[in-house]
Protein backbone atom coordinates (compact mmCIF):
# COMPACT_ATOMS: atom_id res chain seq x y z
CA UNK A 1 0.00 0.00 0.00
CA UNK A 2 1.27 3.51 -0.83
CA UNK A 3 0.46 5.98 1.26
CA UNK A 4 0.06 9.81 0.52
CA UNK A 5 1.67 11.19 3.93
CA UNK A 6 4.28 13.80 4.23
CA UNK A 7 8.00 12.69 4.10
CA UNK A 8 9.85 12.62 7.41
CA UNK A 9 13.05 14.95 7.71
CA UNK A 10 16.07 12.88 7.33
CA UNK A 11 17.16 12.42 11.02
CA UNK A 12 13.52 11.01 11.76
CA UNK A 13 14.21 8.74 8.89
CA UNK A 14 17.73 7.37 10.12
CA UNK A 15 16.05 7.17 13.85
CA UNK A 16 12.99 4.87 11.91
CA UNK A 17 15.50 2.86 10.38
CA UNK A 18 17.71 2.20 13.63
CA UNK A 19 14.07 1.33 14.98
CA UNK A 20 13.58 -1.10 11.92
CA UNK A 21 17.25 -2.83 12.14
CA UNK A 22 16.13 -3.44 15.88
CA UNK A 23 13.13 -5.05 15.02
CA UNK A 24 14.56 -7.00 12.11
CA UNK A 25 17.39 -8.38 14.83
CA UNK A 26 14.59 -9.25 17.27
CA UNK A 27 12.49 -11.33 14.34
CA UNK A 28 15.82 -13.23 13.44
CA UNK A 29 16.82 -13.91 16.71
CA UNK A 30 13.04 -15.32 17.36
CA UNK A 31 13.03 -17.67 14.49
CA UNK A 32 11.39 -15.32 11.64
CA UNK A 33 8.59 -14.04 13.72
CA UNK A 34 7.24 -12.18 16.73
CA UNK A 35 3.45 -11.54 17.95
CA UNK A 36 2.39 -7.60 16.90
CA UNK A 37 1.86 -7.20 20.27
CA UNK A 38 5.55 -6.90 20.50
CA UNK A 39 6.08 -5.10 17.12
CA UNK A 40 3.79 -2.57 18.60
CA UNK A 41 5.28 -2.39 21.79
CA UNK A 42 8.74 -1.71 20.17
CA UNK A 43 7.85 1.00 17.22
CA UNK A 44 5.71 2.50 20.62
CA UNK A 45 8.23 2.14 23.26
CA UNK A 46 11.88 0.97 22.15
CA UNK A 47 14.59 3.07 24.13
CA UNK A 48 15.49 6.45 22.28
CA UNK A 49 13.88 5.48 18.84
CA UNK A 50 10.12 4.41 20.10
CA UNK A 51 7.17 6.99 19.42
CA UNK A 52 6.69 7.40 22.71
CA UNK A 53 10.77 7.25 23.79
CA UNK A 54 11.86 9.98 20.98
CA UNK A 55 12.17 13.32 20.87
CA UNK A 56 9.16 14.31 18.18
CA UNK A 57 6.51 16.15 19.17
CA UNK A 58 3.65 13.78 19.35
CA UNK A 59 0.18 15.94 20.24
CA UNK A 60 -1.41 19.50 19.39
CA UNK A 61 -1.12 21.67 15.78
CA UNK A 62 3.29 20.26 15.52
CA UNK A 63 1.95 16.71 16.00
CA UNK A 64 0.34 13.59 14.95
CA UNK A 65 -2.92 13.96 16.54
CA UNK A 66 -5.16 16.14 19.45
CA UNK A 67 -6.32 14.83 22.50
CA UNK A 68 -9.25 16.05 24.62
CA UNK A 69 -6.84 18.34 26.85
CA UNK A 70 -5.46 19.64 24.14
CA UNK A 71 -8.82 20.93 22.54
CA UNK A 72 -10.27 22.93 25.85
CA UNK A 73 -9.25 23.79 29.21
CA UNK A 74 -12.84 22.70 30.06
CA UNK A 75 -11.43 19.58 30.00
CA UNK A 76 -9.12 19.70 32.76
CA UNK A 77 -11.63 22.01 34.81
CA UNK A 78 -14.59 19.82 34.43
CA UNK A 79 -12.42 16.95 35.75
CA UNK A 80 -10.65 19.03 38.80
CA UNK A 81 -14.28 20.05 39.42
CA UNK A 82 -15.60 16.68 39.61
CA UNK A 83 -13.01 15.21 41.22
CA UNK A 84 -12.86 18.12 43.80
CA UNK A 85 -16.84 16.92 44.66
CA UNK A 86 -15.89 13.51 44.94
CA UNK A 87 -13.35 13.87 47.37
CA UNK A 88 -15.48 16.51 49.37
CA UNK A 89 -17.78 14.04 49.68
CA UNK A 90 -16.56 11.06 50.19
CA UNK A 91 -14.58 10.85 53.97
CA UNK A 92 -12.12 7.63 52.67
CA UNK A 93 -10.30 9.27 49.76
CA UNK A 94 -7.72 11.22 50.73
CA UNK A 95 -7.05 14.72 48.38
CA UNK A 96 -4.71 13.80 46.46
CA UNK A 97 -4.71 12.91 42.45
CA UNK A 98 -2.69 10.08 40.43
CA UNK A 99 -2.36 10.67 36.56
CA UNK A 100 -0.97 7.61 34.46
CA UNK A 101 0.14 8.61 30.94
CA UNK A 102 0.19 12.67 31.04
CA UNK A 103 1.65 13.50 27.58
CA UNK A 104 2.55 17.11 27.49
CA UNK A 105 1.39 17.77 30.82
CA UNK A 106 -1.61 20.06 29.16
CA UNK A 107 -4.25 17.97 31.52
CA UNK A 108 -2.63 17.97 34.96
CA UNK A 109 -1.79 21.96 34.20
CA UNK A 110 -5.42 22.52 33.93
CA UNK A 111 -6.76 20.00 36.39
CA UNK A 112 -4.16 21.99 38.85
CA UNK A 113 -5.09 25.44 38.02
CA UNK A 114 -8.91 24.65 38.56
CA UNK A 115 -7.96 23.27 41.96
CA UNK A 116 -6.06 26.34 42.76
CA UNK A 117 -8.50 28.91 41.74
CA UNK A 118 -11.20 26.80 43.61
CA UNK A 119 -8.79 26.41 47.21
CA UNK A 120 -8.47 23.25 46.70
CA UNK A 121 -4.76 21.83 45.46
CA UNK A 122 -4.43 18.27 46.21
CA UNK A 123 -1.80 17.45 49.22
CA UNK A 124 0.34 15.60 45.78
CA UNK A 125 -0.19 15.05 42.29
CA UNK A 126 1.67 11.75 40.90
CA UNK A 127 2.51 11.41 37.45
CA UNK A 128 3.25 8.09 36.33
CA UNK A 129 5.21 8.09 32.91
CA UNK A 130 7.25 5.96 31.15
CA UNK A 131 8.72 7.95 28.65
CA UNK A 132 11.48 10.33 30.01
CA UNK A 133 10.99 12.87 27.00
CA UNK A 134 7.16 12.94 27.77
CA UNK A 135 8.57 13.26 31.65
CA UNK A 136 10.72 16.11 30.79
CA UNK A 137 8.01 18.08 28.88
CA UNK A 138 5.64 17.49 31.62
CA UNK A 139 7.98 19.45 34.27
CA UNK A 140 8.43 22.26 32.07
CA UNK A 141 4.69 22.44 31.79
CA UNK A 142 3.90 22.04 35.51
CA UNK A 143 7.01 23.78 36.80
CA UNK A 144 4.78 26.27 38.70
CA UNK A 145 3.46 23.29 40.58
CA UNK A 146 6.59 21.73 41.15
CA UNK A 147 6.21 21.00 44.79
CA UNK A 148 2.97 19.41 44.64
CA UNK A 149 3.95 17.27 41.40
CA UNK A 150 5.71 13.94 41.79
CA UNK A 151 6.89 11.43 39.16
CA UNK A 152 6.35 7.53 39.40
CA UNK A 153 7.88 4.92 37.23
CA UNK A 154 4.80 2.55 38.36
CA UNK A 155 1.15 2.62 40.16
CA UNK A 156 1.59 2.18 44.01
CA UNK A 157 0.51 -0.73 45.61
CA UNK A 158 -2.27 0.77 47.30
CA UNK A 159 -3.78 4.48 47.06
CA UNK A 160 -6.49 7.00 47.89
CA UNK A 161 -7.25 9.53 45.73
CA UNK A 162 -8.67 10.37 42.27
CA UNK A 163 -6.69 8.43 39.43
CA UNK A 164 -6.96 10.43 35.68
CA UNK A 165 -6.29 7.81 32.78
CA UNK A 166 -6.81 9.78 29.67
CA UNK A 167 -6.52 7.81 26.59
CA UNK A 168 -3.94 5.42 28.08
CA UNK A 169 -5.75 1.65 26.98
CA UNK A 170 -5.73 2.67 23.31
CA UNK A 171 -2.10 2.71 23.05
CA UNK A 172 -1.09 -0.24 25.18
CA UNK A 173 0.24 -2.80 22.46
CA UNK A 174 -2.37 -5.55 21.07
CA UNK A 175 -2.20 -8.92 20.20
CA UNK A 176 -3.59 -9.67 16.22
CA UNK A 177 -6.18 -12.74 16.05
CA UNK A 178 -7.48 -13.79 12.84
CA UNK A 179 -10.08 -17.01 12.00
CA UNK A 180 -8.78 -19.16 9.40
CA UNK A 181 -10.21 -22.07 8.04
CA UNK A 182 -9.05 -24.42 10.46
CA UNK A 183 -9.67 -22.03 13.81
CA UNK A 184 -8.31 -19.37 15.56
CA UNK A 185 -4.36 -18.33 14.98
CA UNK A 186 -2.26 -15.18 15.45
CA UNK A 187 -1.32 -12.35 13.10
CA UNK A 188 2.32 -11.42 13.98
CA UNK A 189 5.19 -9.68 11.85
CA UNK A 190 8.07 -11.06 9.59
CA UNK A 191 10.17 -10.44 7.34
CA UNK A 192 9.79 -10.90 3.13
CA UNK A 193 12.62 -11.81 0.93
CA UNK A 194 13.63 -7.52 0.83
CA UNK A 195 14.08 -7.53 4.47
CA UNK A 196 10.66 -5.48 4.78
CA UNK A 197 8.55 -6.18 7.60
CA UNK A 198 5.15 -8.13 6.89
CA UNK A 199 2.11 -9.45 8.47
CA UNK A 200 2.14 -13.65 8.97
CA UNK A 201 -0.16 -15.75 10.62
CA UNK A 202 0.77 -18.82 12.61
CA UNK A 203 -1.23 -21.49 15.20
CA UNK A 204 -0.48 -20.52 18.97
CA UNK A 205 -1.63 -22.08 22.11
CA UNK A 206 -1.64 -18.97 24.12
CA UNK A 207 -4.20 -16.90 22.19
CA UNK A 208 -6.62 -15.10 24.92
CA UNK A 209 -9.72 -16.03 22.73
CA UNK A 210 -11.80 -15.79 26.23
CA UNK A 211 -12.32 -11.96 25.61
CA UNK A 212 -14.15 -12.22 22.12
CA UNK A 213 -17.87 -13.46 22.62
CA UNK A 214 -18.69 -16.30 20.38
CA UNK A 215 -15.62 -16.53 19.12
CA UNK A 216 -16.20 -19.74 17.60
CA UNK A 217 -19.41 -18.31 16.06
CA UNK A 218 -16.99 -15.62 13.71
CA UNK A 219 -16.52 -16.11 10.05
CA UNK A 220 -13.51 -17.01 8.74
CA UNK A 221 -11.05 -14.21 7.71
CA UNK A 222 -12.26 -12.42 11.00
CA UNK A 223 -9.57 -10.19 12.40
CA UNK A 224 -9.18 -8.58 15.65
CA UNK A 225 -7.84 -6.90 19.12
CA UNK A 226 -7.33 -9.33 21.82
CA UNK A 227 -5.70 -6.67 24.89
CA UNK A 228 -3.60 -8.56 27.47
CA UNK A 229 -1.44 -5.92 28.49
CA UNK A 230 -4.40 -3.78 28.91
CA UNK A 231 -6.35 -6.81 31.17
CA UNK A 232 -3.11 -6.88 33.09
CA UNK A 233 -3.05 -3.09 33.94
CA UNK A 234 -7.00 -2.90 34.82
CA UNK A 235 -6.24 -5.94 37.31
CA UNK A 236 -3.31 -3.55 38.66
CA UNK A 237 -5.52 -0.98 38.65
CA UNK A 238 -8.38 -2.73 40.31
CA UNK A 239 -6.37 -4.00 43.06
CA UNK A 240 -4.79 -0.87 43.72
CA UNK A 241 -7.96 0.95 44.04
CA UNK A 242 -9.65 -1.75 46.21
CA UNK A 243 -6.66 -1.78 48.36
CA UNK A 244 -7.23 1.42 50.32
CA UNK A 245 -9.34 3.35 52.19
CA UNK A 246 -11.35 4.33 49.40
CA UNK A 247 -10.66 5.89 45.43
CA UNK A 248 -11.56 6.33 42.11
CA UNK A 249 -10.32 6.05 38.39
CA UNK A 250 -12.09 8.13 35.49
CA UNK A 251 -10.88 6.83 32.21
CA UNK A 252 -12.08 8.50 29.25
CA UNK A 253 -10.93 6.75 26.28
CA UNK A 254 -12.56 5.34 22.34
CA UNK A 255 -14.08 1.86 21.95
CA UNK A 256 -16.93 0.24 22.85
CA UNK A 257 -18.46 -2.78 25.17
CA UNK A 258 -17.36 -6.11 23.71
CA UNK A 259 -21.00 -6.87 22.10
CA UNK A 260 -20.10 -3.95 19.94
CA UNK A 261 -16.67 -4.58 19.38
CA UNK A 262 -16.94 -8.30 18.39
CA UNK A 263 -19.92 -7.28 15.15
CA UNK A 264 -19.67 -9.34 12.45
CA UNK A 265 -19.42 -6.31 10.21
CA UNK A 266 -16.21 -5.23 12.27
CA UNK A 267 -14.06 -8.22 10.50
CA UNK A 268 -11.10 -5.69 9.53
CA UNK A 269 -10.66 -4.89 13.38
CA UNK A 270 -9.67 -1.34 15.09
CA UNK A 271 -5.90 -0.59 14.71
CA UNK A 272 -5.75 2.56 13.56
CA UNK A 273 -2.28 4.74 12.75
CA UNK A 274 -1.56 8.93 13.16
CA UNK A 275 0.98 10.35 11.55
CA UNK A 276 0.94 14.30 10.84
CA UNK A 277 -2.80 14.35 11.95
CA UNK A 278 -3.83 11.45 9.07
CA UNK A 279 -5.35 8.64 9.98
CA UNK A 280 -4.44 5.27 8.03
CA UNK A 281 -4.45 1.57 8.77
CA UNK A 282 -0.60 0.41 7.74
CA UNK A 283 1.67 -0.27 11.07
CA UNK A 284 4.69 -0.49 9.06
CA UNK A 285 4.52 2.81 7.90
CA UNK A 286 8.07 4.62 9.28
CA UNK A 287 8.18 2.54 12.48
CA UNK A 288 8.53 5.08 15.74
CA UNK A 289 7.25 7.88 13.66
CA UNK A 290 3.69 7.30 14.14
CA UNK A 291 0.81 6.25 16.61
CA UNK A 292 -0.24 2.99 16.32
CA UNK A 293 -3.33 2.52 18.58
CA UNK A 294 -6.44 -0.08 18.85
CA UNK A 295 -9.93 0.61 20.48
CA UNK A 296 -10.48 -0.57 24.10
CA UNK A 297 -12.86 -2.99 24.78
CA UNK A 298 -14.55 -1.81 27.64
CA UNK A 299 -16.46 -5.25 28.67
CA UNK A 300 -13.14 -6.43 28.70
CA UNK A 301 -11.71 -3.58 31.20
CA UNK A 302 -14.41 -3.59 33.02
CA UNK A 303 -14.23 -7.35 34.32
CA UNK A 304 -10.51 -7.17 34.84
CA UNK A 305 -10.80 -4.47 37.06
CA UNK A 306 -14.17 -6.19 39.04
CA UNK A 307 -12.60 -9.40 39.27
CA UNK A 308 -9.89 -7.38 41.67
CA UNK A 309 -12.51 -5.65 44.09
CA UNK A 310 -12.97 -2.70 42.41
CA UNK A 311 -16.57 -1.80 41.15
CA UNK A 312 -17.98 -0.07 38.05
CA UNK A 313 -19.50 3.49 39.24
CA UNK A 314 -20.07 4.82 35.60
CA UNK A 315 -20.04 4.13 31.70
CA UNK A 316 -21.01 6.26 29.11
CA UNK A 317 -20.45 8.45 26.48
CA UNK A 318 -17.41 11.41 26.88
CA UNK A 319 -20.36 13.90 25.80
CA UNK A 320 -22.97 12.44 28.47
CA UNK A 321 -19.83 12.84 31.24
CA UNK A 322 -19.06 15.49 30.69
CA UNK A 323 -22.57 17.60 30.87
CA UNK A 324 -23.16 15.74 33.85
CA UNK A 325 -20.23 16.35 35.15
CA UNK A 326 -21.27 20.41 34.67
CA UNK A 327 -18.53 21.55 32.01
CA UNK A 328 -21.43 23.32 30.88
CA UNK A 329 -21.97 25.59 33.87
CA UNK A 330 -17.62 26.42 33.63
CA UNK A 331 -18.28 27.82 30.32
CA UNK A 332 -20.58 30.15 31.48
CA UNK A 333 -18.15 31.47 33.61
CA UNK A 334 -17.04 33.16 30.71
CA UNK A 335 -19.41 35.98 29.50
CA UNK A 336 -20.44 35.53 25.90
CA UNK A 337 -20.33 39.22 25.69
CA UNK A 338 -16.79 38.24 25.93
CA UNK A 339 -16.47 36.94 22.34
CA UNK A 340 -12.39 36.97 21.97
CA UNK A 341 -12.41 34.28 25.42
CA UNK A 342 -16.08 33.03 25.32
CA UNK A 343 -15.95 31.43 21.39
CA UNK A 344 -13.15 29.35 21.25
CA UNK A 345 -13.80 27.92 24.75
CA UNK A 346 -17.33 27.01 23.57
CA UNK A 347 -16.19 25.81 20.24
CA UNK A 348 -13.60 23.93 22.05
CA UNK A 349 -16.74 22.43 24.29
CA UNK A 350 -18.60 21.34 20.79
CA UNK A 351 -16.00 19.28 19.93
CA UNK A 352 -15.91 17.88 23.07
CA UNK A 353 -19.43 16.84 23.88
CA UNK A 354 -20.83 16.53 19.83
CA UNK A 355 -22.11 13.02 19.27
CA UNK A 356 -20.31 14.19 15.37
CA UNK A 357 -16.96 15.23 17.09
CA UNK A 358 -15.80 13.36 19.99
CA UNK A 359 -18.77 13.19 21.85
CA UNK A 360 -20.19 10.02 21.28
CA UNK A 361 -17.00 8.01 19.54
CA UNK A 362 -15.08 8.31 23.28
CA UNK A 363 -16.45 7.01 26.41
CA UNK A 364 -15.56 7.28 30.22
CA UNK A 365 -15.27 3.99 32.23
CA UNK A 366 -15.06 5.10 35.95
CA UNK A 367 -14.39 3.05 38.66
CA UNK A 368 -13.58 3.03 42.69
CA UNK A 369 -13.88 1.66 45.82
CA UNK A 370 -15.75 3.36 48.92
CA UNK A 371 -16.47 6.62 46.96
CA UNK A 372 -19.90 8.39 46.61
CA UNK A 373 -19.95 9.00 43.77
CA UNK A 374 -22.82 11.83 42.43
CA UNK A 375 -26.33 10.76 41.48
CA UNK A 376 -26.81 13.16 38.24
CA UNK A 377 -23.37 11.04 37.01
CA UNK A 378 -25.67 8.61 36.36
CA UNK A 379 -27.88 9.96 33.93
CA UNK A 380 -27.77 8.60 30.30
CA UNK A 381 -25.30 5.47 31.75
CA UNK A 382 -24.70 2.63 30.00
CA UNK A 383 -22.98 0.25 32.46
CA UNK A 384 -26.04 -2.00 31.14
CA UNK A 385 -24.34 -2.69 28.09
CA UNK A 386 -20.79 -3.79 29.27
Amino acid sequence: MQLQLPEPGEDAQAASHTLQHQIAGEIAAAGGWISFQRYMELALYAPQVGYYSGGSAKLGKEGDFTTAPEISPLYGATLASLAAEVIAASPSVDNVLLEFGAGTGKLAHDILTELQARGALPQRYFIVEISAQLRARQQQTLAAFAPLVQWLDALPATFSGVVVGNEVLDAMPVRLAVKAEQGWQERGVALDAEGRLRFEDRTVDDLPLAQIPAANELPPGYLTEVAPLAIGFMRTLGRMLASGPGALAILPDYGFPAAEYYLHDRDQGTLMCHYRHHAHTDPFYWPGLQDITAHVDFTAMAVAAVEEGAEVLAYTSQGAFLLNAGIGELLLRTSPEDSARYLPLANGMQKLISPAEMGELFKVLAIGKNVEWPQRMLRHDRTHRL
